[in-house]
């Protein structure tokens, strides 16, 4: 595995790599991630056999911004906007109706797909340079420890990491159907902050 400084040069280097169809690790504001092209069947195969992770297991996406959320979702509903402009760039990832160019091994067959812009700006640019949106699971096996730095890193087929340093002990993000007002998984953002945006909740 080859780390490169989080510099222009070295997350070029990263950016090329995942255009190449290869696994990079990268950090976020919460754990390393690991990305690789979501539109590429083949690297997603890449990456599930890295992280010997099940294939019923839907993939993170991350973006840049939302001009790259239009990649990869049908619409943001007013309801999902609101989220978005309350809690992002930050650690909310949300449910959306998927776009049909998606594979479905992205989402394990589901009819969406899981995105979150993310607070750390070594991954927004890892975003932008390789030109649209990211895959981001954690770069451990599945069911290990997420690696909270390079050294951390063990996987085969991991060809460069973006060395952010050690990253702080934080929660996951948190995952959220907006348009549901349902908390998936739990994380560093609360239920409490969720429903308390404007009068939006659970649906009934």
């Amino acid at each position: 595995m080859r780390i490169v400084p989080p510099t222009p040069e070295g997350v070029e280097v990263a950016a090329r790599a995942i255009r190449a169809g290869e696994v990079v690790a990268y950090p976020t504001e919460t754990v390393y991630g690991l990305a690789v092209d979501p539109f590429s069947e083949d690297a997603l195969h890449r990456l599930f056999s890295a992280k010997e992770r099940p294939a019923f297991n839907p993939v993170l996406l991350i973006v840049a911004d939302l001009g790259q959320l239009s990649q990869v979702v049908l619409e943001v509903s007013p309801r999902a906007r609101a989220y978005v402009e309350a809690f992002w760039p930050g650690p909310l990832s949300m449910l959306f109706p998927k776009s049909p160019s998606l594979p479905d091994a992205l989402t394990a067959d589901s009819s969406k797909v899981c995105v979150r812009q993310p607070a750390c700006a070594i991954a927004r640019d890892l975003c932008l340079a390789f030109g649209g949106p990211i895959t981001s699971s954690s770069a451990n096996a599945s069911g290990g420890v997420p690696a909270s730095s390079p050294h951390d890193i063990a996987l085969p087929m991991v060809s460069v990491c973006i060395d952010g340093g050690a990253l702080g002990s934080s929660p996951p993000s948190t995952v959220f159907d907006p348009d549901l007002g349902i908390v998936l998984r739990a994380g560093a953002i609360s239920e409490d902050a969720l429903l308390g945006v404007g009068e939006l909740g659970p649906r009934e």
